[in-house]
């Protein structure tokens, strides 16, 4: 099940599975609930130390908090291990100042924080916070990244956001190797679809964020009505009961479904979940070791939402 396979173009090999790390931060205005230190070293202890050998975290996660603890970990254990991958991304400052500058002022804090002098993979974080133009003008992040490349600080770029039109054009530039899409190829949302088939055709790595939705695909919508971290549609929400219900009968947990529709595609290279706790780590494995009848498969793509809910 974790058998190693190529990122894209970069000639790194990583497992199906990468463990997100936002939450490790503690953002309770994003995920409800604060995480403490104690538990968030405790978790990446046992990440470290787990089959999983992929870990994404960012520099704006918590504010710079997410690395930090990564950081604490990485000197308990004398390095990041010689098998392991370990991406940051680079981030706008409080003022929200995404210029080149800023780019070289993130990754020269991710490094102090990580403990390390250069980084695999980064990633151009969510820079639907600026225009496409002012991300690739001279002088900008995309141009500070490339440079960065360039100088061995960095050995792989992509890129992370929102809207898949977006990530399409930034793909099209030919300097990324790999893309990170959140919430928008999951069971209840297919609008990234064009998106990895570029990808596909272009030799460009697929990371699939945030397959659960934010929680909806693990709790169901009457526990967690939220999608993609808002409020779902009336339809959203019909349609994840109705998943949960046939996932009932079918005597398999709507997360394994979740987690298994992302992982079962062959354009995506890795699928990111995130986890808050060391006992996570070993549920997450069972959910994509699960058998699932090839018949829930086909009842839940027929209780997908209507296009219109789709996320852009």
């Amino acid at each position: 099940m974790l058998t190693k396979r190529p990122l894209g173009s970069t000639g790194l090999l990583v497992p199906p599975l990468c463990i997100g790390t936002s939450a490790i931060g503690s953002i309770p205005g994003i995920y409800g609930y604060e995480v403490d230190r104690d538990q968030a070293l405790r978790t990446l202890r046992a990440v470290f130390d787990g089959p999983v050998r992929f870990l994404d975290t960012s520099n704006g996660y918590g504010g710079g908090e997410s690395e930090k603890r990564i950081g604490a970990v990485l000197r308990e254990i004398g390095g990041v291990p010689g098998d392991f991958l370990l991406s940051t991304k680079v981030d706008p400052d409080a003022s929200g100042d995404f210029s080149g500058r800023r780019v070289r002022a993130s990754l020269a804090e991710s490094m102090e924080r990580l403990g390390m002098d250069h980084l695999p993979l980064v990633y151009l974080h969510d820079p639907e916070r600026i225009t496409f133009d002012q991300a690739t003008a001279a002088g900008g992040p995309v141009e500070a990244l490339v440079q960065a490349q360039a100088e061995g600080l960095i050995d792989h770029i992509g890129v992370a956001g929102g809207p898949v039109a977006m990530l399409q054009r930034f793909v099209s530039l030919g300097v990324f190797q790999s893309v990170i899409t959140h919430n928008r190829f999951t069971l209840l949302d297919r609008s990234a679809e064009p998106l990895l088939d570029q990808c596909a055709g272009a030799g460009v790595a697929v990371l699939n964020a945030a397959p659960f939705g934010g929680g909806m695909l693990v709790k169901g919508p009457d526990a967690a009505p939220r999608y993609a971290y808002r409020m779902a549609p009336e339809d959203v929400r019909d349609s994840a009961a109705g998943m949960w219900r046939a996932c009932e009968r079918a005597g398999v947990p709507l997360a394994a479904a979740a987690l298994q529709f992302s992982t079962r595609d062959p354009r995506i290279t890795t699928t990111v979940v995130g986890i808050t706790r060391p006992e996570r780590l070993d549920h997450t494995l069972e959910l994509a070791a699960l058998d699932i009848p090839d018949e829930l498969w086909t009842e839940l793509d027929k209780l997908t939402p209507p296009r219109e809910t789709w996320l852009q």
